[in-house]
């Protein structure tokens, strides 16, 4: 739960890993204490002081900092004092640095089950803030060296852990499951929202180096100029995240992007799912992904999507999406062109969205329960 706490408290709005925690906390909440860690403290609360948690985590979006300080203030102490035998499940990589756990986890007797959602910060550590490889290649090793059983989000991800395990001479766990991550039910869109009157893309996630905004907002300098007030427009649906000075840069000082690029860094899930539907397409152009729920959920809401040819992707939409290297501006402009007039492709797009059948978290929990059984 402390990653849940701590993304409360600073009142951002909910990242990938965010949803799968949260998804995790709705589906074992009612039959699970809280595990509240930082560095070396560790606090396993009670029954009573663990549900009033999970309540206000999952349905407390008002007043969250005063009610979460009330709630540390009254219940922070009220420990569960035996948790021998029981399953440690860290869902969030939150804690996995540190040098206490694996002895920890010893000395509780737990059984511990981590979900590992990527390798990223090893894998491509340039696109990561400072320190955060050297923090991931620990938390990794942690894993490996404690766990009873891992749960990867992606076979590209158990592949990646593999891997790694052999670089570091360290076995991975005997009990290992691929369980592709669920997404919520469709949402209903807000008919509200204004869309803009002429063709435009979407582009969902954290602004940050590895999903490369920067090559879309330099195409769109080049549609802008070519084009004017005939260029589509772009929409990044975002919160800005790190290493992105370049971006940063085009963004606030540009002014020819202006009323071409649209920059929204709050936005409801009703709002994006709308502005999504009306979408030429969905950008995804990342270098790395752990996972892509954004390109879930436009084929959700019917709306095609151009991305990466990242193997992850291929895992959970097949064929469906236009698949390019992240590297090939050409090939992103020709298809952002061809596709915001409506091209052969898109139309193959269109065509096969209705077939489509999105991994869900029912899916996702039948198979980790019957896994979690087989291990217990």
């Amino acid at each position: 739960m402390s990653r849940l706490i701590w993304r409360a408290w600073s009142l951002r709005l909910p990242t990938g890993i965010d949803r799968v925690c949260l998804a995790y906390l709705s589906h074992y909440g009612a039959r699970s204490h809280a595990v509240i860690q930082k560095r070396s403290l560790r606090i396993v609360l009670n029954a009573k002081a663990s549900d009033a948690l999970f309540q206000l985590l999952l349905h407390g979006r008002t007043h969250v900092r005063s009610n979460l300080t009330a709630f540390l203030a009254q219940n922070g102490w009220q420990r569960e004092r035996d948790v021998r035998g029981k399953l440690y499940l860290n869902v969030g990589h939150t804690g996995l640095d540190a040098r206490s756990l694996p002895n920890w986890l010893k000395r509780t007797k737990l059984r511990s089950i981590y979900l590992v959602h990527d390798l990223i910060p090893i894998t491509h550590p340039h696109y990561c803030r400072a320190g955060e490889a050297d923090r991931h290649v620990r938390r990794m090793r942690h894993l490996l060296e404690s766990a009873d059983g891992v749960i990867a989000n992606s076979q590209d991800t158990l592949d990646q852990l593999a891997l790694f395990a052999s670089s570091q001479k360290i076995p991975l766990p005997k009990h290992k499951l691929v369980a592709l991550l669920g997404t919520k039910e469709p949402q209903i869109a807000d008919t509200s929202i204004v869309r803009p009157s002429r063709p435009y893309f979407v582009v969902i996630g954290t602004i940050e180096a590895r999903k490369n905004h920067l090559l879309l907002l330099k195409i769109w300098q080049r549609l802008v100029r070519d084009l004017g007030e005939k260029a589509p427009m772009l929409m990044l649906i975002g919160q800005r995240g790190w290493e992105i000075d370049d971006v940063a840069q085009i963004l606030d000082e540009d002014h020819s992007l202006q009323g071409h690029v649209v920059e929204l860094g709050r936005c409801s899930d009703a709002q994006m799912i709308g502005l999504v539907g009306g979408a030429r397409a969905l950008l995804m152009p990342s270098f790395a992904e752990g996972f892509g729920i954004p390109v879930i959920e436009a084929l959700q809401s019917g709306t095609p999507v151009i991305a990466s040819n990242l193997d992850v992707f291929r895992e959970f939409a097949g064929d469906i999406p236009l698949y390019l290297r992240p590297d090939d501006a050409e090939a992103w402009m020709d298809a952002i062109l061809s596709y915001s007039e409506g091209s052969e492709d898109r139309q193959r797009q269109v065509e096969l969205i209705p077939n489509y059948a999105a991994p869900n978290w029912e899916d996702h929990f039948r198979h980790v329960d019957s896994w979690l059984e087989s291990i217990s």
